[in-house]
């Protein structure tokens, strides 16, 4: 691992009483550091360059907030342009431990992900410890992320400790990407039209006294938005415009049987309630085996979905490219 160039990239935003300690516990094989002040009103990157004298540090400076995704790109450009191989995201708040970054690293250098990210869930008796408020919104963000993205297996989806291959980076729509709160689950839904692996990494999550920015209201709302959205593209992308399958297929004839018999039940419910007259038997069935039919053939795209994660490293078929 020491003679890989890997690069810990650091969003900084209101950070200052922890990022001096987080980056002396930063193991002495990774190559560089990027610290990234995202118009940080307490001037981070300033305060890194007063007391932290380790020779990796770059100090990158936003003059306008651009919020972490943001933050995270200028990162993964500055670490691709000076050849990194390995980029690992770590937040600058204390949560995250570096001591774990090996795990991070060794299934993209072994050839197994693309992409790994924690996940704060593998050890149940450890997830007691998560703030509550915390647990209820990851679960539900966790399986609106296996809608829109299309990873079946993997959860905890806002998690930020992340690692990614140079080479799969340099293909990300950067420009494209979330710049906010959205950021990690908006990653993972380019990965999948990429066609990368990725992993979860088991992690415990180290809770002190830094503030979280995420409300839950943004869970139902602006989340729910883009996450619907993303769905609808993946499908798009994977289904009609990549490749076609038996599940481009299935979907739509599913939704329409679906949709159509429950049109047809309410109608004729609506015109027996007026008339005063019980449904008959015939009519029902008429509108139930349609809808049957298409709950079966939507289930059986999802079946089909789930089958289709990716399981072939990208970074090992695609050459660098310039940015």
């Amino acid at each position: 691992m020491s003679s890989t160039r890997i690069a810990v990239v650091i969003p900084s935003y209101k950070v200052t009483r922890h990022i001096a300690s987080l980056i002396a516990s930063i193991p002495s094989y990774v190559w560089r550091i990027y610290v990234v002040d995202d118009a940080c009103p307490d001037q981070s990157g300033n305060f890194v360059k007063a007391n932290c004298t380790d020779p990796r540090i770059a100090i990158v400076f936003h003059e306008v907030n651009q919020g972490v995704g943001g933050a995270v790109m200028t990162g993964y450009r500055a670490a691709i342009k000076d050849g990194a191989q390995v980029i690992v995201k770590i937040d600058g708040d204390g949560q995250m431990d570096p001591a774990l970054i090996p795990n991070f690293v060794d299934p993209i250098l072994s050839g197994e992900a693309d992409y790994t990210k924690g996940n704060r869930f593998f050890d149940l008796e450890k997830v007691r410890t998560m703030p509550k408020v915390r647990l209820v919104g990851n679960a539900v963000l966790s399986l609106m992320t296996k809608l829109s993205s299309g990873y079946w297996d993997l959860f905890d989806p806002t998690n930020g400790y992340t690692a990614i291959h140079a080479r799969v980076a340099e293909h990300l729509p950067m420009e494209k990407l979330s710049r906010r709160y959205f950021f990690e689950t908006d990653v993972l839904f380019r990965l999948n039209t990429l066609r990368a692996v990725v992993m979860d990494v088991p992690m415990e999550a180290q809770y002190g006294d830094e503030v979280s920015n995420l409300k839950i209201s943004k869970i139902v709302t602006e989340f729910l938005f883009k996450h619907a959205r993303n769905f609808m593209k993946r499908i798009g992308y994977n289904y009609y415009l990549r490749d076609m399958s038996l599940g481009s297929l299935e979907l739509p004839v599913g939704l329409l049987l679906f949709c159509g018999g429950g049109v047809f039940g309410i109608y004729q419910w609506t015109n027996s309630m007026r008339a005063g007259v019980e449904t008959s038997s015939g009519t029902v069935m008429l509108a139930a085996l349609p809808i049957l039919m298409g709950i079966q053939l939507i289930l059986s795209f999802f079946g089909q979905d789930i089958a289709a994660v990716p399981r072939t490293p990208l970074h090992k078929k695609i050459s660098r490219r310039a940015l």
